[in-house]
């Protein structure tokens, strides 16, 4: 990739470039508080100084919010620069009678919009077209299946055929989904023709998805590694008062691995955010780690958090301990794909 500044290194799937650090654009759509858009433009060019170059949206994300402040902010960058990828599987259909309300889905934006789940041939084309009208862009390079498990039947026979079809006709560069369901991502590396996957909060500290990993592994799928810190479990040097997981109260018994986990790390002289953001990068599978940001500084800290070097030592004390399952080691990467660590 081309382009000024220091940039993150890149890992190859399917001839797509993603680099090892992603910013997702979940926050840009003001998930949980408001964002001003000042904001959100100083965050995406922090990541851009930082050197990061691939960038993940969705519709969901603020009912469209977070597509149109991402692509007005990549639009003063050259397009062969980066790498944008957003989801489908949800239209965003107009609701002027909820413009005195707020959404009811986590975003802090008015619910002038509602979502409406369509998995179809003709809703996964008309979902891109929409998303390119919001983005303002030419084009997208990779489309993620956005929650699909309870469409399955029509995101495996539709949805997904409709993809390959515009992959096919040069209108995106690669196809796969996102989700947190290991199972249903493992049988879609297995059964179908993907290029990436979007893992979210399987692959951690806390949860090894070793199948879904081997599988990508076997088939040089590229794997994007979302929700390393759990909830924000993994997200302190130490859990804090009434710690989440999987967004529900954590069960005592995690809380004490969670601290089990920051012991062995303290040990090392590593924070347990920067491990949580290190180990899936120690899997050839993995081609990056996507991390959201609620403004420049705490972009700030991930960008630390990914630069701070972990010592081979913790692995293998945390893998002694039965903390985690991880059998892999820093080294070549899988076939296809680039990587460092």
């Amino acid at each position: 990739m081309r382009g000024g500044g220091p940039v993150i290194p890149t890992r190859v799937a399917r001839g797509v470039a993603l680099t090892e650090l992603g910013l997702g654009g979940a926050q840009l759509g003001n998930l949980y508080q408001e964002m001003t858009d000042e904001v959100a433009a100083a965050t995406v060019q922090a990541a851009w100084d930082a050197g990061v170059r691939y960038f993940d949206t969705a519709p969901h994300y603020g009912l469209g919010l977070s597509e149109r402040r991402l692509g007005e902010a990549l639009r003063q960058h050259a397009r062969d620069d980066y790498v944008l990828s957003t989801k489908v599987g949800r239209l965003l259909v107009p609701a002027p009678a909820g413009a005195d309300r707020m959404d009811d889905e986590g975003f802090a934006v008015p619910a002038t919009m509602r979502r409406r789940w369509d998995f179809s041939r003709d809703g996964i084309r008309r979902s891109i077209e929409e998303s390119l009208d919001r983005l303002g862009l030419d084009r997208i390079d990779v489309v993620y299946l956005h929650d699909p498990q309870d469409h399955w039947h029509q995101a495996r026979t539709e949805a997904l055929p409709a993809l390959v079809e515009l992959r096919e006709e040069g209108v995106v560069r690669a196809v796969g989904a996102g989700m947190n369901f290991a199972g249903h991502l493992t049988e879609l590396v297995r059964e179908h023709d993907v290029d990436l996957v979007m893992c979210a909060g399987r692959y951690t500290l806390l949860e090894q998805a070793e199948d879904l990993l081997e599988s990508a592994l076997d088939r040089g799928v590229g794997v994007v590694a979302a929700g390393v810190y759990n909830s924000g479990l993994l997200a302190r040097p130490r859990p804090g008062p009434a710690p989440k997981y999987n967004y529900e109260p954590a069960p005592a018994e995690l809380v004490a691995r969670v601290h089990a986990l920051a012991d062995a790390c303290e040990a090392h002289g590593v924070t347990l955010p920067e491990a949580a953001v290190a180990f899936p990068l120690r899997h050839p599978a993995v081609v990056s780690v996507v991390l959201g940001a609620a403004g420049p500084g705490q972009l700030g800290d991930g960008i630390a958090r990914y630069r701070r070097p972990v010592p081979d030592a913790l692995w293998d004390d945390l893998a002694a301990a039965g903390l985690i399952t991880d059998r892999r080691l820093p080294g070549a990467p899988v076939e296809g794909m680039e990587g460092r660590r």
